[in-house]
């Protein structure tokens, strides 16, 4: 039998089902034989790839959408980026409810080293220095407020100035950048395998016993925005059942994320379930690798779970008004958040500092997170992924409605 033909049949069967029957046997293979740490490259191999191309198939296919869009962007734009913002709120909202409704003490003793943002005002000061950085260093280092700021200049610049034939290359290249992402998506099964053996074989139930209250309030909050809160929006939004659309997000992207533990190396998988969904190219381009950076549900209820635990275990006295504030430093705290593993964790100290808490302090609590980060990163990304798709078919689907509902006026 000739490769092609194996390529192609492998192709044409079900990417979940093969992605649950590698989940499987990288888990039975964990357990059995954890020696053999020669498996973990396929993990390795298959986030480094996806880490690589992203930021090239972001630049390209910005650029190129940019390029080539018509009017009718601006309002769906608008609606997404908002309801990113609200859906993070909520979420910072709900782990100050879940905080105390089951406040949570922490065992700091050892100090952690580390370099953390110490205000606010450098969170924003790393958004500007980034979003101006070299172009070309910024996809080399995968710095997608740079990507988003120069592609969307790049993209306005050759629709101004460009002449259809040299718009025409840019799209060809688009097409092949995408053609290449779905090669890559295709040994997703082998690279979550990886994946998983490494987390099994490498991580006890240690886990479970030290942090057991602490995970669970950090998964049950991100659980209740995902499965409560968003969907709600998105009902109040489009009065249907949101949940159909969540499930698919939730099984195509935030499943691979879960394993993946990193928003960037999945916005080539949230572009072709995008693409699966029969979305406009020339909106999710932007807007997936936006929300790759700003919608960060996940990141602000563990920037504020910690920061509560961490409050509690001192015995910081906490109104409602400073939890109320620290949401708010939470959501825009998220939305400088990198889109790599454990990224949300170097915040908490920043958020910590408004309760006049110290870096010694509050590095401790990072040090806790990295220890839980096997389980509190995964469902973070894994949430946060499947929201960009979520909330980006959300704002489609909405702009859709209102064409719908506009009379026709010949």
């Amino acid at each position: 039998m000739q490769l092609s033909t194996i390529f192609n049949k492998w192709s044409q069967t079900s990417l979940v089902l093969r992605i649950f029957a590698g989940l499987i046997i990288g888990a039975c293979l964990g357990l059995i034989v954890p020696q053999w740490t020669g498996i973990s490259i396929l993990g390795i191999v298959f986030v480094s790839a996806l880490k690589a191309i992203a930021p090239v198939l972001v630049a390209v296919l910005v650029a190129a959408s940019i390029a080539k869009a018509g009017g009718g962007l601006g309002p769906r734009f608008r609606v997404v980026i908002s309801r990113y913002m609200l859906s993070t709120f909520i979420a910072a909202m709900c782990a100050v409810v879940g905080s105390f409704m089951f406040p949570v003490t922490l065992q700091l003793s050892d100090v952690v080293e580390g370099a953390a943002p110490g205000a606010l005002t450098d969170v924003f000061s790393n958004l500007v220095t980034n979003m101006v950085s070299n172009p070309i260093a910024s996809v080399s280092q995968a710095n997608y407020i740079g990507i988003l700021f120069w592609a969307i200049l790049m993209g306005i610049a050759l629709k101004l100035k460009a002449s259809q034939k040299t718009i025409d290359v840019v799209q060809d290249f688009s097409h092949v950048i995408t053609q290449t992402v779905k090669w890559v998506i295709q040994f997703a099964p082998f690279g979550i395998l990886g994946l998983v053996f490494t987390s099994v074989s490498e991580s006890g139930l240690e886990v479970f016993t030290t942090y057991g209250h602490l995970v669970l309030l950090l998964v049950g909050c991100m659980l209740a925005n995902t499965l409560i809160f968003n969907p709600l929006i998105s009902f109040l939004m489009l009065r249907r059942n949101p949940y159909p659309l969540l499930f698919t997000c939730l099984k195509e992207s935030g499943l691979q994320a879960f394993f993946t533990r990193s928003s960037a190396a999945n916005i080539p998988i949230n572009m072709n379930l995008c693409k699966k969904l029969g979305l406009d190219e020339d909106f999710y381009s932007v807007s997936i690798p936006l929300g790759a950076t700003i919608n960060m549900d996940g990141a602000a209820v563990t920037i504020t779970v910690m920061t509560m635990a961490v409050a509690h275990t001192v015995g910081v006295d906490v109104t409602f008004a400073s939890a109320l504030f620290l949401s708010i430093i939470a959501t825009l705290g998220a939305c400088g958040t990198s889109g790599v593993a454990g990224g949300s964790l170097l915040l908490i100290p920043m958020a910590c500092s408004f309760f006049n808490i110290g870096n010694d302090i509050a590095m401790q609590a990072v040090g806790v997170g990295f220890i839980i980060g096997v389980i509190q990163d995964s469902v973070e990304t894994a949430l946060n992924s499947s929201g960009d798709v979520f909330f980006t078919a959300t704002a489609e689907y909405y702009d859709r409605m209102k064409k719908a509902e506009q009379p026709n006026i010949d």
